[in-house]
């Protein structure tokens, strides 16, 4: 059986529609309806490209011959579990692209490298050995703010940085040159789809709990926004320390608050905080839970009883297509995946940087910033591989690369000017299953 939930909230009327299927794990997806918004995001796409072409170098005074790139993901830390299907992305990219050729006629190069988490400096010296080889791109962070830390030290220098995974609104109006770019949403829609699911599912009173941080604040603060403007109330809104011991007052205040519902945004510590929701009598089988992107993994989940966190929502930006495929692929690449949290996007921001730099004919950082959006938008003809693309630019003709995600046009900002969030529920197997999906322009500041 499928239905169709209506969108209530003023802030996304009429820019998203939304389908569930009700079985199986499948989905549906529907067109937005606000196609004026789309060719105006896609219209100020090319601000930010021009932005960094103003600095772009010459073909005859490129400095980088060769595309070095460099990883600053989570191979430690709070996120560690989006990891392995982001460095398995990266890596399946950068395989397919040698295969075709490589790039200006040589193998790309990536150098691997730990983010950490803001808890530590390991961004930092991460992002110091990068650039003293030679990397003029940074593939990275997923934490939004680990790359609020290292943001300045990598622009500065000229380089390009690209996230597979930020989503906070903060990074969409920060002060780049036009050399930071992402291929995830910003959390201004995932908030606007959190709480219009909540407002479709009959929620009218929602506490929010969110890790005191740009992730957790921006996406707190764009779900709270679009709730309350749905006609939903907000009983609570916390900001909490991640790295506190326990989260007993926290919880009783949510308790108090007597919410019908209880969205959690949070890492690796979500799994403490909903021990704790339990322990007090406002966990998963008391009211309605929601998760997000950040503790979406199912692992530690598991280790609770069974059916303890069946019926949990959870809200992740994924991909237009069918992911099966690719995710099957992704496994042969590291055979001891368990999630596929963003591989996909990985794997695009790789693609999309590697084009550029052959569009720009070098492969500096602000030579690919100025042909990021140009690769990625329309007029030009649709092609999904690296050796599609390269073909047709090689035979002099223009392109659009669409990703594994979907299309990639970017707005003025370096942001998707669209993008897709899966709906999630937690099953009696164990596990999240995709129950639906929501594609939509995301909104602008």
């Amino acid at each position: 059986m499928k239905h169709t939930m209506v969108i209530k909230s003023a802030a996304v009327l009429g820019i998203v529609s939304l389908g569930l299927a009700a079985c199986g794990g499948s989905s549906t997806s529907t067109e937005s309806s606000a196609a004026p918004a789309a060719t105006e995001a896609a219209a100020s796409a090319a601000p930010a490209a021009t932005e960094a072409a103003a600095s772009a170098p010459a073909a005859s005074e490129c400095k980088s011959p060769t595309l070095i790139t460099a990883t600053l993901l989570p191979a430690t830390g709070s996120l560690a579990f989006l990891g392995p299907p982001e460095f398995a992305g990266v890596k399946m990219a950068v395989d397919e692209i040698n295969a075709a050729g490589g790039v200006l006629g040589a193998p790309m190069v990536n150098i691997d490298g730990d983010s950490g988490d803001t808890s530590t400096d390991i961004a930092t010296q991460t992002t110091d050995a990068a650039l003293s080889q030679g990397a003029t791109v940074i593939i990275g962070a997923a934490s939004s703010g680990v790359s609020l830390t290292v943001i300045d030290k990598i622009t500065s220098q000229g380089a390009l940085m690209i996230s597979p995974a930020n989503t906070s609104p903060a990074l969409t109006t920060y002060e780049d040159n036009g050399l930071y770019w992402r291929v995830a949403p910003s959390d201004a829609l995932q908030g606007a789809i959190l709480a219009s699911t909540a407002i479709d599912s009959g929620i009218t009173k929602a506490a929010v709990i969110a890790r005191q941080d740009a992730y957790g604040e921006g996406l707190e603060k764009a779900f709270s926004k679009n709730f309350t403007e749905a006609g939903g109330t907000v009983t609570s809104e916390l900001l909490y320390d991640p790295e506190a011991a326990t989260f007993d007052a926290e919880v009783a205040e949510i308790k108090a608050g007597a919410p019908e519902a209880i969205v959690v945004i949070g890492f690796e510590e979500s799994v403490k905080l909903l021990q704790e929701m339990i322990k007090q009598g406002v966990g998963p089988k008391d009211q309605q839970v929601y998760l997000v992107d950040g503790n979406i993994s199912t692992e530690a989940y598991k280790e609770f009883p069974k059916n303890t966190m069946k019926g949990v929502i959870a809200t992740v930006p994924s991909g237009e297509a069918d992911l099966t495929a690719f995710n099957a692929a992704l496994l042969a690449v590291d055979p001891a995946l368990t999630d596929y949290t963003y591989g996909a996007q990985s794997y695009d921001a790789t693609m999309v940087v590697a084009l550029a730099a052959n569009v720009a004919g070098c492969a500096d950082g602000t030579a690919i910033a100025a042909s990021l959006a140009n690769v990625t938008s329309s007029p030009g003809e649709a092609c999904t591989t690296y050796a599609d693309c390269l073909a047709l630019f090689q035979a002099g003709t223009d392109f659009d690369f669409n990703g594994v995600t979907g299309p990639l046009d970017f707005n003025q900002y370096g942001d998707p000017a669209s993008a897709t969030i899966s709906i999630n529920q937690y099953t009696s197997n164990g596990a999240f299953e995709e129950i639906g999906k929501v594609t939509a322009e995301v909104p602008l500041p």
